[in-house]
């Protein structure tokens, strides 16, 4: 309670003859628009969701990381962005298929869990591909086929 009336308490000193309200009315003008502009640039400096490696580090949190072999970043990067984590991903490219390493804050921990659960759900309910449904298709009805030709050459032969 003491810090949060600390940090909203604010010393002006002004220095003038005679304390007029016109005097007044400038010197909170003046300061109105430098608390706006140290508001807007602490702003800016905090990022949010995907970051790099430094600028997760300097948001003074401990990090933790997991490995993903999975070549697919892309769903579990709107599963991160859907519980609103702070990550990293960094790519391991001296392995093959390569494996990502994704970093994020030591807090998130609970948020990180539900978000691999939520990807993994999308992961195991993916259904294949309709091309390569229609690929093994096609080669299941040409050894049919092939078997239909080879009855009907036998027939004949007798």
């Amino acid at each position: 309670m003491q810090e949060e009336i600390n940090q909203r308490t604010v010393a002006i000193s002004i220095s003038a003859s005679k304390m007029s309200a016109r005097v007044l009315q400038s010197v909170l003008r003046k300061f109105l628009t430098e608390y706006q502009n140290r508001k807007n640039n602490k702003q800016m400096k905090s990022y949010r969701g995907k970051q790099t490696l430094k600028q997760l580090i300097k948001s003074d949190a401990t990090l933790s990381n997991i490995e993903i072999t999975d070549e697919n970043i892309k769903s579990f990067e709107k599963s991160a962005k859907k519980y609103g984590i702070d990550y990293a991903l960094k790519k391991d490219k001296s392995q093959n298929p390569p494996k990502y390493i994704v970093f994020f804050k030591g807090k998130d921990l609970d948020v990180i869990t539900n978000a691999f659960e939520d990807y993994t759900k999308k992961v195991i309910k993916k259904k294949p591909s309709i091309r390569k449904l229609l690929v093994k298709l096609k080669e299941k009805a040409k050894s049919i086929n092939k078997d239909k030709e080879r009855n009907k050459d036998q027939d004949l032969s007798l």
